[in-house]
């Protein structure tokens, strides 16, 4: 991409290639099992748990791929996304960048967590990092929603692993 262009404006958006999957990483996040079956809490912490941890599958996935490069375009989108989600809660301009970096450091933490668990589909460490980084309701036996949480994200691991790169990118049937 050219000076002029990048100024201008004028070259596409590279995320938009991975928009599609980005969209599909947050319609999964909504899944209402997630909230009624697996008693993740329905609030904003809850919701934002999700994300990451459903961001996190697919990361792993796109990373263990020829897609390496693509997993940064997915972090971008998160923190677009995430930006607008702030500002939109009325969190000022000044105390919005503190918070960006601030959840960017989470999701790293929590793509470690995950990382090597997925990778080695070790069920026993999802759940553990599952417990660790995801909010359930109050009333709910924590233990047995990360049981199914991790459960869930290990069938996604396992489904995203049967799509081939492009179809993964269009996210069609994930």
């Amino acid at each position: 991409m050219s000076f002029l262009s990048r100024l201008l404006g004028t070259a596409p958006d590279p995320r938009d290639a991975v928009r599609p999957l980005w969209h599909r990483v947050v319609e999964l996040a909504r899944e209402p099992s997630y909230y009624a079956d697996c008693h993740v809490a329905d609030s904003v912490g809850g919701r934002f748990d999700l994300i990451t941890a459903v961001l996190c599958t697919v990361m792993v996935r796109v990373e263990a791929s020829e897609l390496r490069a693509q997993s940064a375009l997915l972090a971008e989108l998160f923190v677009e996304d995430m930006d607008g989600q702030l500002r939109e809660f009325g969190v000022n301009d000044v105390v919005v960048g503190k918070r960006m970096g601030k959840l960017m450091s989470v999701l790293g933490g929590r793509l470690g967590a995950y990382r090597s668990a997925l990778a080695s589909k070790d069920r026993e460490k999802l759940i553990g990092a599952v417990s660790r980084n995801v909010t359930f309701s109050e009333s709910s036996d924590e233990a047995a929603g990360a049981r199914l949480v991790a459960d869930k994200l290990l069938a996604l691991s396992d489904r995203l692993n049967t799509f081939d790169d492009e179809e993964v990118l269009k996210a069609n049937g994930i």
